[in-house]
């Protein structure tokens, strides 16, 4: 595992160096590697495990028995997935992880910190920093409801690359999405989505190459 990673990992903020192996440890912690497009994770099945991605990134999906799917986010290195349903082992997951890419990641019984009674100051950091990432959950979820609000392709994918655009505090970036992964996080159909980013394209309100776009001002 990358220790280096590990260090830096919301996690783990606040601990020692043997405070965080020892949690490790407690938590069972093991990594594992996975193909790109391989199901880490099953809806309908029970965890009481948390992933942290290593390296590559993973996407959180919902895809019903007709086929269809719904992306709901992206999950990149250093960031984690199932905190919720580890915490609540008896919820079955109605979403699936799926490898975007050639992937490693380490899992976390976190179940285990329910039945330790013995808080040590490592716990309390553990459940303090938890909190801290599902935080951060709750505001992506929250984000991924305004892109999806408006009703006119345009304005989901405005929405949605305004967001980016403030995140990473400029108007060209990549996103973690192909494009069959940017409408299904939008709900478009891929057909409606393609030919509007080609108005957009034409219209001067954006440039965009693949996962590439350039967010473009026009004058009234």
């Amino acid at each position: 595992m990358n220790d280096d990673l590990l260090k830096k990992s919301i996690l783990f903020k606040g601990m020692t160096d043997n405070e965080r192996h020892e949690c490790l440890l407690t938590l069972n912690a093991y990594s594992k590697s996975y193909k790109k497009g391989a199901v880490i994770l099953h809806a309908g099945n029970l965890t009481d495990q948390m992933g942290m991605v290593l390296s590559g990134s993973v996407t959180i999906e919902i895809n019903d028995m007709w086929g269809n799917r719904t992306i709901l986010s992206h999950v990149g290195t250093a960031q984690f997935f199932a905190e919720t349903y580890a915490l609540l082992p008896e919820e079955v997951m109605p979403i699936d992880v799926v490898a975007n890419e050639n992937c490693q990641v380490l899992f976390l019984h976190i179940g285990n910190m329910i039945s330790n009674t013995q808080m040590s100051a490592r716990y309390h950091k553990l459940y303090r920093n938890l909190l801290l990432i599902s935080s951060h959950k709750n505001l992506a979820l929250s984000g991924r409801g305004s892109h999806t609000a408006p009703k006119s392709a345009r304005g989901r994918i405005l929405a949605y690359l305004n967001t980016v655009s403030l995140q990473k505090g400029r108007t060209e970036f990549d996103i973690p999405f192909d494009r069959q992964q940017l409408a299904d996080y939008l709900n478009l159909e891929r057909t409606n989505m393609s030919k509007e980013l080609t108005r957009m394209r034409r219209e001067g309100i954006i440039e965009c190459r693949k996962s590439h776009f350039k967010l473009l001002r026009t004058e009234d």
